[in-house]
């Protein structure tokens, strides 16, 4: 009797368990959470769309629309055909406006005004300001509250309402400040043709000072009381700290009130279109802006009046882009030294 030696069967191998208890499926709380992630992500993009709305809408009617109108504008004129005969129409005219804007004597001599202008204004503005908001930051400045609603205050008067405060303080005849000069036996023409660009100045930086001086001074109470204190430990006297702790600390804030100034200075228009009642030194195109006004309301010339305001957004963005450029670049080594 042969006997027959049997090997046992061997067992099923049974494959390894799945972290979730079941083969190939998502543990069961990745699809709840994932959905919550979703929901979270659509509730923030929602309140972003409904934040950002009004913004929108405003750049759209505000800057965009009129910026595309002028730029249409700018491509067509009024002409009338037929010898100047014929009935007046409306034709595509290309870049023609642009030719007779940036070749026009007295649109080059506004630019060049205006740069003079910012020449003057922009540095007596930032640097003043910031003075102004250092001594009040100091305390050498008594009755600190009192002092800053002086100073502001003039921001407060209509720009209109300020050039024509200073008309009558700058006509001969009518100023006392002319007749005061004039018993000192001093003689000041502030409208003649080479104190007509300072008078202006003067006005504005009566009329904005004050503001720039709140914004400087409102940087300047969020430095860290600490960083000055240690200034003072180590030996740094008021003014140096002012000047090589204070300011390089608020440097935002002051490349913020340069852009914002130049941008407001190169469009000059209400001071120097109500001083040019008084005085024939002021033409009726002295800047760009009255440029494009006598363009418009005097010649009826849309086109001409569209490209030159064109062009002098197009100077003001490559001069708002030029001036964050070189505030970046300057900054990059400070923040490197810290």
């Amino acid at each position: 009797m042969s006997s027959h030696l049997t090997t046992p069967a061997p067992a099923p191998t049974r494959p390894p368990a799945h972290p979730s208890g079941t083969i190939g499926e998502q543990p069961p709380a990745a699809g709840p959470a994932r959905r919550a992630r979703r929901a979270a992500r659509r509730r923030e993009l929602g309140a972003c769309g409904a934040l950002m709305t009004p913004f929108f809408i405003l750049l759209v009617t505000v800057f965009l629309i009129p910026v595309g109108t002028a730029v249409w504008l700018s491509f067509f004129a009024d002409d009338q055909p037929g010898l100047g005969f014929g009935p007046e129409r409306t034709v595509f005219v290309g870049l023609r406006s642009y030719t007779a804007v940036l070749t026009d004597p007295t649109f080059i001599g506004g630019l060049g005004t205006v740069v003079l202008y910012c020449l003057l204004y922009i540095p007596l503005m930032v640097t003043g300001a910031l003075v102004l908001a250092l001594l009040l930051d100091s305390g050498v400045v008594r009755l600190r509250s009192w002092a800053q609603l002086g100073l502001f205050l003039p921001h407060a008067v209509p720009g209109i309402i300020a050039a024509v405060i200073w008309l009558y303080l700058y006509t001969p005849g009518l100023s006392p400040v002319i007749e005061l000069l004039g018993k000192a036996d001093i003689t000041v023409d502030f409208l003649g043709v080479h104190t007509v660009v300072p008078s202006i100045v003067n006005i504005a930086l009566w009329s904005n000072l004050g503001y720039n001086m709140v914004v400087f001074y409102a940087a300047l109470q969020a430095v860290p009381r600490e960083v000055i204190e240690a200034s003072v430990v180590d030996g740094a006297g008021p003014v140096r700290t002012a000047l090589q702790v204070k300011a390089p600390l608020v440097r935002s804030s002051i490349v913020m009130v340069a852009m914002f100034t130049l941008i407001l200075a190169l469009q000059l228009f209400t001071e120097p279109m109500l001083l040019g009642q008084a005085t024939p030194m002021i033409s009726s195109r002295f800047s760009p802006s009255m440029y494009i006004y006598d363009a418009a309301f005097t010649r009826n010339n849309y086109g001409l009046a569209a490209a030159a305001s064109v062009v002098l957004l197009v100077c003001t963005i490559a001069l708002s882009y030029g001036v964050t450029r070189w505030s970046n670049r300057a900054g990059t080594p400070e923040e490197d030294a810290r």
